[in-house]
């Protein structure tokens, strides 16, 4: 049994989101000598999606770091590449506490955070003073106070400042936690945000002589029709990569548990066999010309490899993070160095 199998009972008698925070914290002021505690550094095997050198496909997914506050920290765990955010425009606080539930004996977590995050400027600022030198997403979305249809202005807005720190940008139109924000998934509102997104993305890749890929984050929770119009969109528009899935409105494979009745998005366990659905659907229609990065109930380095085997290129963890620790990091990096 590992260290974090030891420490975890304890840890989970406290608060969800107040556990979260120390925990950013601590990796925060720890960072210096992490690397060293995490055990030895893991080999790399890398692999070139959107133009960019991953020294492994494993990623951490956006949401567990939304300030960039631990990134040298979470680096030290092994991972290939990091993702932070979401970050809107402007500060928010969020969805009013409690907002963040365990479902521990599914392994499962119900979230409705709400983009809580003091906004992209102290983003950048706290990225500058990160060390961390690797691939860096910058996950973007839009203020609560904004109307759905001046979402695009908000995104905008983000990506004109993330943009020279960013090793790519993620466009998440599916947290089900904001308000409408779904409905940017729709035909005609999707049109319009990628369209103006990759016109914007054109313009600042001259201005700072480098292009930064743009990905789409989607729902599970679209049908096969919704699945389709978002394959057409993504190749129309050449986005250079989609992420599949965010969390999940069902409540399949928790009924009857201590707060499975909770609103908000579930991630975790129950949400691997959907999102691996996803991923295989958007594989068959997309045939290659735009890659998917999984994300969604992978809890082990088994799943990780059946997301690689369902068309992906790269994975991401969160939830299999927050009830395996970070060995599960080293797990799913070498079943993949073996595997693929």
């Amino acid at each position: 049994m590992n260290l974090y199998a030891l420490a975890r009972p304890l840890l989970f008698a406290l608060d969800a989101e107040r556990i979260h925070e120390l925990t950013l914290h601590g990796l925060s002021c720890a960072k210096s000598f992490l690397p060293y505690t995490l055990g030895r550094k893991l080999a790399s095997k890398p692999v070139t999606v959107m133009g960019l050198e991953f020294p492994n496909r494993v990623g951490l997914a956006a949401g567990l770091d939304k300030n960039a506050v631990a990134v040298d920290g979470l680096a030290a765990m092994g991972f290939g590449f990091l993702e932070v955010g979401t970050v809107t425009p402007r500060p928010q606080p969020g969805n009013p506490k409690p907002r963040m539930f365990r479902l521990t004996k599914q392994q499962a977590i119900i979230n409705r955070m709400g983009f809580n995050n003091f906004g992209v400027d102290k983003l950048l600022a706290n990225l500058d003073k990160s060390r961390f030198k690797g691939i860096l997403g910058i996950n973007i979305g839009k203020n609560a106070t904004t109307a759905i249809e001046d979402a695009h202005l908000d995104y905008l807005t983000c990506l004109d400042k993330v943009y020279p720190r960013a090793s790519y940008v993620t466009v998440n139109i599916s947290s089900p936690n904001t308000k409408n924000l779904r409905q940017l998934q729709n035909d005609a509102a999707l049109d319009n945000l990628l369209s103006q997104l990759k016109q914007r993305q054109a313009e600042l890749a001259q201005k700072h002589g480098r292009y930064v890929p743009l990905t789409l984050k989607i729902a599970p929770d679209l049908d096969a029709q919704q699945i389709q119009q978002i394959s057409d969109a993504l190749k129309r528009y050449q986005m250079d990569g989609v992420i599949a899935t965010n969390t999940t409105l069902s409540r399949e494979g928790v009924e009857g548990l201590t707060h499975a009745e909770e609103s908000g998005g579930l991630s975790g366990a129950p949400l691997r066999v959907r999102s691996t659905q996803v991923v295989q659907q958007l594989a068959d229609k997309l045939a290659g010309e735009v890659p998917i990065i999984a994300v969604g109930g992978i809890m082990n380095g088994d799943d990780a490899l059946a997301k690689i085997n369902a068309g992906a290129a790269l994975v991401q963890i969160y939830s299999g993070l927050i009830f395996n620790g970070p060995a599960m990091v080293r797990e799913c990096v070498l079943r993949l160095n073996k595997a693929v």
